[in-house]
């Protein structure tokens, strides 16, 4: 085949030359929502291969709060490339790790004493606060949610509370894990629904002293944007304190700004023992990890816990740069002010458009989940086709949900008032055109 990448021409030609070695060379599993390849990127704008703009509303699923290619990020980045670039935390400790460990137990533990350790991705960040709380309990059982999403990983999609897509036919999978129903307003699913299926599930299933762990996510991502009540997670809070189960807070998604505050947690009222984060730390370089009271962090022994490139020192060096720029920048501010006027536009839609079933979120997580207006079921086609024609007019979007037919809106926090206008106005065309009302 002929080398795509041997000269600039090529380079920086034709989506559909990419496209059709993207097809040849890469398998199938690994879906690609819009047919656009991209060569640049800045703030919340991308271009692709043909030079073509789009709005970015989607910030590589929650990664770029603070935009691509922030030049505090890459001036960041560009130094400790020149210091050094890997070392392996687990051979030799560099001063990123620690700084960045340091910083993180501060802004989540608001005084207590916590402790942090590094990873590459969400679900081994997920997979660590498992084992970290069931090396400190004892337990093995584990309680997510329906709806879930906590990785792509054998455990992670166990703990996920979607069958499809990411069972599929992956099993068999870790045994004592558990799900009960996440609170759902739309689907007539109450927070006391919920409450008394978890009760259930210790009286028929599991003992509350056999349970090491509920992990949750302060907003649900990838089940549809579902934001859990300060209630719920103040209940959740009290019944884990009963019975000494960890209680883990699943930031993946939800941290570093995107709901306003700085954790989604922030919003409830109570406080975790152990959070994951992930994405948007590492304002585009791959970076998680687990950041949790300090003796619950501690319950593994000496070796039980690292992995080859976690807290790798290009990216902490990034993370530091996202930190700093949302510490003593205005980010949470804007986040605030950007999600009230989205969520307030989304509003205005949802008058003017019946297929739109509800408009919710909290801060700069917003999403409207789409319904047939005759059945009042969820309408994952029609979904598809509001982003089919907002890519086409300039506006990069992804669904999520159980039934996938829930639009979110994950833009950066730098995106400024034209941009989210014109995101916006361009949202609205791609609704009329996918429901007829527009030729």
């Amino acid at each position: 085949m002929q080398n795509l990448l041997a000269t600039e021409q090529q380079t920086f030609s034709d989506n559909a030359l990419f496209l059709d070695a993207r097809e040849e060379h890469i398998p199938r599993g690994v879906v690609t929502a819009h047919p656009v390849v991209i060569a640049k990127g800045k703030g919340a704008e991308v271009w692709d291969v043909e030079g073509n703009r789009y709005l970015d509303f989607v910030g590589g699923i929650g990664v770029l709060n603070v935009g691509h290619s922030h030049p505090a990020v890459i001036a960041a980045v560009t130094a400790q490339l020149h210091r050094v670039s890997h070392a392996c935390f687990q051979v030799a400790a560099y001063p990123g790790y620690i700084e960045l460990a340091k910083r993180l137990n501060h802004l989540v533990g608001a005084g207590e004493v916590f402790k942090s350790v590094f990873f590459t991705s969400g679900a081994e960040a997920v997979e660590n606060a498992v084992k970290i709380a069931r090396a400190y309990t004892n337990r093995p059982g584990v309680i997510a949610f329906d709806g879930a999403f906590h990785g792509r990983t054998l455990l992670g999609c166990t703990l996920t509370g979607m069958s499809q897509p990411y069972k599929q036919n992956f099993g068999p999978f870790p045994s004592d894990i558990f799900h009960v129903p996440f609170p759902n307003p739309l689907y007539g699913i109450s927070e006391q629904d919920c409450l008394n299926a978890l009760d259930t599930l210790f009286a028929v299933q599991i003992l509350p002293e056999r349970v090491a762990a509920i992990i949750i996510e302060p907003v649900q991502g990838d089940g549809g944007f579902l934001p859990a009540p300060p209630a719920f997670m103040q209940a959740l809070r009290a019944i884990t304190e009963r019975h000494g189960i960890v209680l883990i807070c699943d930031e993946v998604q939800t941290g570093f700004g995107r709901t306003g505050k700085m954790f989604g947690f922030q919003h409830t009222g109570i406080m975790p023992d152990l959070v994951t984060v992930a994405k948007s730390l590492g304002g585009g370089l791959p970076i998680s990890g687990v950041v949790g009271k300090a003796a619950i962090m501690d319950a593994p022994l000496p070796g039980g816990l690292g992995g080859t490139y976690g807290g790798n020192a290009l990216a902490c060096a990034a993370a530091l740069a996202v930190l700093e720029l949302m510490e003593q920048g205005n980010l949470l501010a804007r986040a605030n002010q950007l999600g009230e006027r989205l969520h307030a536009r989304l509003r205005q839609l949802a008058d003017k458009y019946a297929c739109i079933g509800e408009v919710r979120g909290i801060g700069f997580m917003q999403a409207v989940e789409i319904m047939d207006f005759d059945t009042g079921k969820p309408d994952a086609a029609l979904t598809q086709k509001i982003l089919d024609c907002a890519c086409q007019e300039g506006l990069l979007l992804i669904k999520c949900g159980l039934h996938r037919n829930t639009v979110r809106f994950l833009a950066p926090l730098v995106t400024n008032d034209s941009q989210l206008e014109e995101a916006l106005h361009i949202f609205d065309i791609a609704m009329a055109r996918a429901t007829g009302r527009l030729g």
